[in-house]
């Protein structure tokens, strides 16, 4: 069912995923991610990733953690697109991970929010209503 195993990496730790490919021997896989000047990230995936095994290793640290997982999003997003067989992604470093909401009344989690599947969140009735409306 599946081709192969790929193993593709953001631009937080690039060198622990080098790391990992050798241990692996593999190469590293072909991608372009880079920032536009508006803060827009662009991915690319360079190499045919359909029903392939695809690993995406992202550290989400590094000056900016918004960009890592937005980078992250935005590669899961672009291999479910290319018809990757099984996409795992790989967070050595899971950030907000022990940020606590016990100081909190009302606790947002920062943790479970980038956890969670951005793809099954609901939109609020409000909004659900609205569009009703509008049909």
């Amino acid at each position: 069912m599946f081709r192969g195993l790929s193993v593709y990496t953001g631009n937080a730790h690039p060198k622990f995923a080098k790391d990992i490919c050798d241990h692996l021997e593999i190469p590293l896989g072909q991608r372009d991610l880079f920032k536009f000047p508006n803060d827009n990230i662009f991915v690319q995936i360079k190499e045919n990733a359909r029903e392939h095994d695809v690993f995406v290793v992202q550290s989400l640290v590094g000056p900016s953690v918004s960009d890592a997982i937005m980078e992250l999003l935005i590669m899961l997003d672009a291999f479910k697109r290319a018809s990757a067989g099984r996409i795992t992604a790989v967070m050595p470093y899971y950030a907000y991970g022990r940020s606590g909401p016990a100081h909190r009344r009302r606790p947002e989690d920062p943790a479970r929010v980038h956890a969670e599947d951005p793809s099954r969140q609901q939109r609020p009735e409000r909004d659900r209503e609205r569009d009703r409306r509008h049909r």
